[in-house]
């Protein structure tokens, strides 16, 4: 996306209150413009033909669900959220994500998240880098039952942060047989989500990201 003068910003958030917080604080810069406040109630739904170039959204606990939701909305997104999660975390900017911030970030690193994730750049808080960069201490032993390579190439696209129905798009079949493997993998991997999975395969040196 081309870098604007003034950066057109929509907000998303569970609770009016904080809605309204950070809707003063994108009227505070100059740089952003504010477009409307909505419900993650009603998200994403209301902004399948959003007028923004950025969306703001308040999202205290993140989860695979969201992460699906927000890869298919095709427009750059600033994150507040409490999760801490190395492998969501990591999902994050896979899904359309520029920027992952603590909900208690300030209103200056909230404009300049902004403005950079409209001028197509991604930042991140000095303590979402140092848990991305810690080093996963490697799993080194053998699946009971290996991955198939179908399963190999759904779990490969999963990492990508795609949906189901995306990935059924890509590899041409339904998104009933999609899901079967996807549970499949979970199960193979005893992983508790699609993220979870695709942390273990990469602990286990079964897909590079």
């Amino acid at each position: 996306m081309e870098s604007r003068s003034v950066v057109r910003v929509e907000i998303a958030a569970l609770s009016a209150v904080v809605r309204a917080g950070l809707e003063a604080v994108v009227r505070s810069s100059s740089s952003l413009e504010f477009v409307r406040a909505i419900s993650l109630d009603a998200f994403p739904e209301e902004l399948s033909e959003t007028a923004a170039d950025v969306i703001l959204i308040d999202l205290p606990q993140l989860d695979d669900e969201w992460l699906a939701v927000f890869a298919e909305l095709g427009v750059p997104l600033v994150l507040l959220t409490e999760t801490t999660l190395p492998a969501l975390l990591a999902a994050c900017f896979r899904t359309g994500i520029r920027s992952v911030l603590s909900p208690d970030a300030s209103s200056t690193e909230m404009v300049a998240a902004l403005c950079a994730a409209a001028a197509g750049l991604v930042t991140m808080q000095p303590t979402t880098l140092e848990i991305l960069s810690a080093e996963p201490q490697p799993v080194r032993e053998q699946l009971a039952e290996p991955l198939s390579p179908r399963e190999t190439e759904v779990l490969a696209m999963m990492s990508e942060g795609l949906s189901n129905k995306l990935i059924a798009f890509r590899l041409g079949i339904s998104e009933h047989t999609v899901k079967f493997h996807v549970m499949s993998i979970m199960g193979k991997l005893h992983a508790g989500s699609r993220t979870d999975a695709v942390m273990q395969a990469v602990r286990r040196g079964l897909i590079v990201l």
